[in-house]
């Protein structure tokens, strides 16, 4: 197994039907509590640990997710509210290097519950031929999204795998 993408990397076979829509919709809407169950009662030295060599620490996937879900929220809106914008790519892995990723991951919990909720809430308020509206990302193209929705799914369900496999192979149940 590849430790870097432990449910694989993001595909979608087909088209996107609204039974997809609302799957992704629902997990998106469990993963705030999914991460939370598994770090919150992680010691500081747990928080710190990489979940692979080479990779971030569990503090930082964390405080990842939180800053890579803001991302994705603008995104859905700058492309539900402008005729398919270009949007602003950023680079992770010096984000990951700023004194914040350093707080304790209760704030990007936080942060991560409420994006959420936000983000479950704007799209189940629309209809399914708006999730075809598209954003240009200038290193992957014309995104719909419909399809992006299924990346920032299995986005937040890739990095619970980093941390809950972590879990596993440390045995810290």
């Amino acid at each position: 197994m590849d430790e870097r993408y432990p449910i694989g990397q993001f595909e979608h076979q087909g088209e996107i039907t609204k039974g997809d829509i609302e799957q992704w919709l629902k997990e998106v809407e469990e993963l705030p509590k999914q991460i939370k169950d598994v770090v919150q009662y992680m010691s500081e030295e747990q928080l710190d640990t990489p979940y692979r060599d080479g990779g971030w620490s569990v503090r930082q996937v964390v405080h990842h997710v939180a800053d890579s879900h803001m991302n994705s929220f603008i995104r859905f809106k700058l492309a539900l509210t402008e005729e398919n914008p270009t949007i602003k790519p950023y680079e992770e892995a010096e984000w990951a290097e700023q004194a914040d990723y350093q707080l304790p991951v209760a704030f990007s919990l936080a942060t991560i519950e409420a994006i959420h909720k936000r983000t479950v809430h704007l799209l189940q308020s629309i209809g399914f031929d708006e999730f075809e509206k598209t954003f240009i990302h200038p290193e992957s193209g014309k995104q719909t999204l419909s399809k992006y929705l299924g990346f920032y799914n299995w986005h937040g369900r890739h990095h619970l795998a980093h941390i809950t496999q972590l879990v596993e192979k440390m045995d810290w149940k």
